[in-house]
């Protein structure tokens, strides 16, 4: 039918990359390589253009491992709230004995 879609759904929600600061990296070494071009193109110095092109290679280098060290930081994050807390000393539940040495309640002493 001339009316139907068979590659795509309209609700479907967009692919994402499975790496998204890979995809961040790369296009940050594609704008290394196209900056200093435009500076020579442009009548920029050879020095001039590669120094540009030093600079963004040390910041994107910067830039990724600060983006690699946020991933580990949320994925752990993320692996802590999965776990249950245990406590200070790693029991679990109410229990007979926690908190006080006597069984009696907590009335005050007269």
């Amino acid at each position: 039918m001339p009316g139907t879609r068979d590659h795509a759904r309209a609700d479907a929600p967009p692919q994402d990359s499975p790496d998204p600061v890979s995809d961040v990296v790369r296009w940050a070494a594609f704008s290394c390589v196209l900056v200093p071009v435009t500076l020579l193109i442009c009548g920029q110095s050879f020095g001039g253009a590669a120094g540009t092109a030093a600079g963004l290679v040390a910041l994107t280098c910067t830039c990724r491992a600060l983006l690699r060290q946020a991933e580990r930081s949320a994925a752990r994050a993320l692996a802590e709230q999965a776990l249950p807390h245990r406590g200070r000393h790693g029991r679990t539940g109410a229990g007979a004995h926690r908190g006080g040495r006597h069984p009696g309640g907590a009335a005050p002493v007269d």
